[in-house]
């Protein structure tokens, strides 16, 4: 569950509890009361089952208390979290998936290939995925970066926006080889409001998790 959505749910039983304690426990306060002023003196009021009853609301008191410091706790990270994420602001980060942003004439991404290929072919797609660019690119097993200048195969510029890099790749039994693709892209802006904070790159939303490592 989300910290915020967490952090609502136990405020929201939090309070809840606190109300119906303090209902109950006026309650068997009046009940407690009458049975003192009317008990028989021959059979008085059983001392254990009293001090029991005592005890629970004592450990249910606990609990609420104990519920109030998760709370507390929970906003105190949800805070953190979005400190850390403003830190971030003005940074290049690489997230994991396809997805690059075209800012400023360039995208970047990253792929890495697990084997080396003997066939390969790398394409830029727009997001409903038409082919806008082919690359040449490695085909050698590891990580390589691939530099997109922004222009469709006619030479035409593109608009800046989301992009993708699909990789296919083959080897010499023509079996297909797995590319883990990174996209890149400077974070812009930071969306407090969200549950967990949202880091802007171009147009796309991006989560913390989402995000792989930062570059220079």
């Amino acid at each position: 569950m989300e910290i915020a959505a967490t952090a609502a749910a136990t405020s929201a039983a939090t309070s809840q509890a606190q109300k119906s304690l303090t209902g109950n426990y006026e309650t068997f306060l009046r009940l407690l009361t009458a049975q003192l002023q009317h008990q028989d003196p021959l059979e008085p009021l059983d001392a254990t089952k009293f001090t029991e009853q005592l005890v629970s609301y004592s450990q249910v008191e606990q609990q609420i208390a104990t519920n109030k410091n998760i709370e507390t706790l929970i906003s105190a990270t949800q805070a953190s979290a979005g400190a850390t994420a403003v830190s971030f602001l003005g940074k290049k980060a690489t997230t994991a998936g396809p997805a690059s942003e075209l800012m400023g004439g360039e995208a970047r991404w990253t792929y890495k290939l697990p084997a080396s290929a003997t066939n390969i072919q790398v394409r830029v797609t727009d997001m409903n995925g038409t082919p806008v660019r082919t690359l040449t690119a490695p085909s050698a097993a590891g990580t390589h970066e691939v530099v997109w200048d922004g222009r469709d195969n006619a030479g035409n510029a593109m608009p800046a926006g989301t992009y993708r890099l699909a990789v296919a790749a083959t080897s010499s039994q023509n079996t297909s080889i797995p590319a883990t693709i990174t996209g890149m892209g400077m974070i812009s802006e930071i969306d407090m409001q969200a549950a967990d904070p949202l880091m802007f790159i171009g147009s796309r939303k991006v989560k913390l998790s989402e995000i792989t490592g930062f570059k220079n």
